[in-house]
């Protein structure tokens, strides 16, 4: 057998992995992900994404449309840009149809700008992306960073104030500050809050936590001892580089708190529902519009983080914020509160009662 036909066996034979996001083809959480599966080199690549930001698009899919693949340039990869939703790009690159009959053994959708535990499961086209392969049997692991966004001019201006107002405060009841340094404090705080921010390169270090994780999983797949009855979500916390480990976690109630705002800008947010007010102040003035005189333009703001009830040490958001890389096991049914169905086995059966008073036809009616 000649080097080529060796080369070709060798490919053939290893593992078979397929990446999707919701961020885009481009966002740099599939790229860094893609460059580490290439370095490990022990994994065929493929890579089908949509080819624009589908951020919270949740479990969308097209139907009349036909998509369109593009092929994209990725290093050590196959790779396309599809139009479509993430959980289009999964079905289509499990299906054998677009990569020449090859059926991927483990997805992974990721990595996420934004972490997605608790009720951020539903919105979220990343999560939606490794579902959609579940679904389909085939392991998936959707993958997100838990990013720390910047601030806008007028959120670093209030943050500022509050600081400086605690710190006058401070100096006020405990006079444990001189008054010239009183503003000097202030800002030595905020420069430490703003350095403990997220960049890029965070992503790259979250792909490379993850790799352990994404090896072990195809050993198992391969073993054939891995389960069939889940998919995982995973969270990497702020501090990537200096994570506790690894935790099996459960899917909590965190949430931000969406409003909305009267805008009068057209241009859709091209943050997503996690960042919805952050500014994009370069794209402004030429989309500012004035609507007619019976049309109102509104925009999302998050108006807050919130969890509904205090989680426990297994929860993903507390573990997540703890600074462990959060491990969560999901299914697709809707999960039932376990008080749900008696209260509402007693409900119809009331139900019930109350038709039996109108006839014949209705009292035949009864509750299993």
């Amino acid at each position: 057998m000649d080097s080529t036909a060796t080369a070709a066996a060798a490919a053939q034979a290893q593992p078979v992995l397929l990446v999707t996001n919701d961020d885009g083809i481009d966002a740099p959480g599939l790229r860094f992900l893609v460059d580490q599966l290439v370095a490990a080199g022990r994994y065929r690549v493929l890579v089908c994404a949509p080819d624009t930001d589908k951020s919270g698009v949740s479990h969308c899919i097209t139907w009349r449309p036909a998509l369109r693949c593009k092929r994209v340039d990725i290093s050590g990869a196959t790779a396309f840009g599809v139009s479509g939703t993430p959980a289009d790009c999964a079905s289509l690159g499990i299906s054998g149809k677009l990569f020449d009959g090859v059926v991927p053994d483990l997805v992974l959708s990721g990595i996420n700008i934004g972490n997605n535990c608790g009720y951020h499961v539903i919105y979220s086209g990343t999560v939606a992306g490794a579902r959609e392969a579940f679904l389909y049997g085939i392991p998936a692991m959707a993958m997100s960073y838990d990013w720390f966004f910047s601030f806008t001019a007028d959120q670093t201006i209030r943050i500022l104030a509050s600081i400086m107002v605690v710190s006058i405060l401070q100096y006020m009841l405990y006079n444990t500050l001189e008054p010239k340094s009183v503003f000097v404090e202030s800002f030595e705080a905020f420069n430490k809050w703003v350095a403990g921010q997220s960049s890029v390169n965070d992503l790259k270090v979250s792909a490379e936590v993850c790799m352990p994780l994404i090896n072990t999983i195809v050993t198992e797949i391969k073993n054939g001892t891995y389960p069939k009855g889940s998919f995982l979500n995973v969270d990497v916390p702020t501090d990537a580089a200096h994570h506790k480990g690894y935790r099996i976690t459960k899917q909590g109630k965190y949430m931000a708190r969406i409003s909305w705002e009267q805008t009068v800008y057209k241009k859709p947010a091209v943050e997503s529902y996690q960042t919805a007010n952050m500014d994009v102040d370069g794209e402004k003035d030429s989309e500012l519009v004035t609507p007619s005189e019976n049309d109102l333009l509104f925009k999302r703001v998050i108006v807050g983080r919130s969890s509904d009830e205090v989680e426990g040490d297994d929860m993903d958001h507390k573990s997540l914020v703890d600074g462990y890389i959060t491990v969560t096991p999901l299914g697709a049914l809707s999960r039932t509160e376990p008080d749900a169905i008696p209260y509402f086995k007693a409900c119809v059966s009331r139900l019930v009662g109350d038709f039996s008073s109108l006839g014949p036809s209705f009292s035949r009616s009864r509750v299993a």
